[in-house]
């Protein structure tokens, strides 16, 4: 069990969550996460110590993807940083596809990550625009 930096393994894991994302998929949201984990913005801060903690934070997202006809959610992985042996931060921008076949403009995220036997979860998010 490592950091993992390979992109990959890492471009997999995002892929899966965003599917997860825009299908509302939230078992499998709650899944990708590490537990406790931590979600930090501008004007909030959150945290989740279970899976239905999780869940919750989640709930509202698919029906706002739904409401906004986004049906594909692509992590274009920016920057990949080994922290330590076990963490890796990884800058995503989030693009996302409409139902139209257009491209959404999205947001950018930090995510601290921890390599486990079944592969990276997330730790901590960061909104950073």
């Amino acid at each position: 069990m490592t950091a993992s930096t390979d992109l990959d393994m890492l471009t997999d894991f995002f892929d899966r969550y965003g599917v997860a994302l825009t299908v509302g998929d939230i078992p499998a949201i709650a899944g990708c996460y590490a537990l406790p984990g931590l979600v930090v913005a501008d004007t909030y801060s959150f945290s989740f110590t279970s899976p239905a903690a999780v869940a919750l934070s989640f709930v509202g997202a698919a029906p706002d993807y739904q409401e906004r006809e986004l049906v594909a959610a692509h992590a274009a992985i920016e920057d990949v940083q080994p922290v330590s042996a076990l963490l890796t931060m990884v800058a995503v921008e989030w693009e996302f596809l409409d139902s139209q076949g257009c491209r959404v403009p999205g947001e950018r995220y930090r995510y601290l990550l921890r390599g486990t036997d079944d592969g990276p979860v997330i730790c901590t998010v960061l909104r950073t625009g």
